[in-house]
Order: structure tokens, then C-alpha cells, then sequence
């Protein structure tokens, strides 16, 4: 009885979804908020064109959606 239980248990954990791919993104999106914190803080200029602010814009909305969607996936 007692082995069947370990051999569920353990298929259970095998069937997980791994978290690295989650634990990336969040860790990309973080770096990312760190980056434009620290160039809007030197530069106030930041970003110099609107294309750049549009640039800035996508890349934050891909990776915030990236993280979540990874979040979700792993869930």
C-alpha cells in the first residue's frame, strides 16, 4: 500500500509543469524595470524620440505579458 502511494506521489511531481521558463521572464521583466528606472533617473531626457518611447513602451507591455502568460502556463 504504502509503494503504490510513493509511486503516485512521485508521477505527480513528474507531471509539473517545470517553473524555470515562469522564473525567467519575471526575472527578465524585473532587470527591465531596473534599467528604465535607472536611465529615467540619470536622463531626463529619457526617451529622447517618441519612437523610442514607443519602443520602451512595447517591450515592457511584451515582457509583462510574457511573464503572466508563463505564470498562467505553469499554474
Amino acid at each position: 500500500m504504502l509503494h503504490a502511494l510513493v509511486l503516485v506521489l512521485a508521477q505527480a511531481e513528474e507531471a509539473e509543469p517545470s517553473k524555470t521558463i515562469y522564473y525567467v521572464a519575471g526575472g527578465a521583466l524585473a532587470l527591465w524595470a531596473v534599467i528604465v528606472s535607472f536611465l529615467g533617473l540619470r536622463s531626463a531626457e529619457f526617451p529622447r524620440s517618441g519612437g523610442a518611447a514607443r519602443g520602451v513602451m512595447a517591450l515592457s507591455a511584451l515582457l509583462a505579458f510574457a511573464a503572466m502568460a508563463t505564470a498562467v502556463i505553469t499554474a
